[in-house]
């Protein structure tokens, strides 16, 4: 493996970690105050009518997660085909959901590259390293 190759394969990791932590947040802890005041949750009545949608999206982002994370392992376990469509198609719809949310709002700005700078890192370096890492 190039070491562009090795790079996206950290990013894809460190974006993995990212979506496990956002997992946690939308489906175990939604209805603390402190995910509340993350996530502009105005009241413990709005965090509980809404818990049900952010549980269901929290797994969306942890089965990202997986896919990215589970990429890397077969790369390194020798099964690079594999591996390598698991982290690109993971990591594009981690970026394309961060893309979604930067486009709903100013406010989302922020959350919205901490949520795709790690896929869109490991895209490009993914692509830099199949392009001329040979």
């Amino acid at each position: 493996m190039t070491v562009l190759l090795a790079i996206s394969g950290v990013f894809a990791v460190l974006a993995g970690l990212v979506h496990v932590y956002i997992f946690f947040l939308e489906s175990v802890a939604w209805t603390s105050p402190r995910v509340r005041q993350v996530f502009g949750i105005a009241s413990e009545a709005e965090a509980q009518a809404t818990r049900s949608l952010a549980f269901n999206q929290g797994f969306y982002n942890l089965f990202l997660a997986i896919g990215a994370i589970l990429g890397v392992v077969l790369v390194l376990a020798g099964n690079g085909a594999t591996g390598w469509t698991l982290v690109v198609f993971s990591c594009a719809s981690m970026l394309g959901a961060a893309v979604v949310l930067a486009g709903t709002g100013a406010k989302y700005l922020r959350s919205a590259s901490m949520q795709g700078a790690f896929p869109l890192l490991a895209l490009v370096f993914a692509f830099l390293g199949s392009t001329f890492g040979h």
